[in-house]
């Protein structure tokens, strides 16, 4: 995607809801799960969609939650929503964060430029604030998908890794 194509993508689901974020199993992109809905008088249907950051450099996640409301909400009961509902903290149990104020692209990024000139390819820094966490991105392109129900990020196997190791 051109920045004009990332841009409109990200407009496309302000104010909604982020459900998961992390990188894809295989370790390169990151992901982030969106759960878009519109006003039910507009017959449009909800649906989730996975915004992947490929060729991702970097990847921060910083909490959003305000220290003051963090000594609030150390209780466990508040990561499930019937037990914390009720509780003096941040419900950490409603298990999706508001996409507000949103996603957007810095301009004028020096890591993005910096990993442009060393790989020969267009790179964008995106800036994602939430009511939960603030994620920043450095990543070279765009893919956004819509998943279906069970759709699952990462899925545990027997076993364990087989211990391959890239080659350089």
């Amino acid at each position: 995607m051109d920045i004009d194509e990332i841009r409109a993508a990200f407009d496309d689901v302000f104010d909604q809801a982020i459900v998961f974020h992390g990188f894809a199993d295989y370790m390169r992109d990151y992901d982030v799960f969106v759960y878009a809905t519109a006003d039910p008088r507009t017959g449009i249907t909800p649906k989730h969609l996975r915004y992947r950051f490929k060729y991702c450099v970097r990847a921060v996640a910083t909490s959003a939650v305000p220290p003051e409301v963090w000594m609030r909400s150390l209780d466990e009961r508040l990561v499930d929503y019937e037990q914390g509902v009720d509780l003096d903290g941040y419900v950490w149990g409603v298990k999706w964060q508001v996409l507000y104020p949103g996603m957007k692209l810095l301009r004028d990024s020096p890591d993005a430029e910096r990993w442009s000139q060393l790989l020969d390819l267009p790179f964008h820094e995106a800036i994602i604030e939430t009511n939960g966490h603030n994620i920043s991105l450095v990543f070279s392109d765009l893919a956004v998908d819509t998943v279906d129900r069970g759709y699952a990020p990462f899925v545990v196997a027997g076993g364990g890794p087989d211990f391959k190791i890239p080659l350089p």
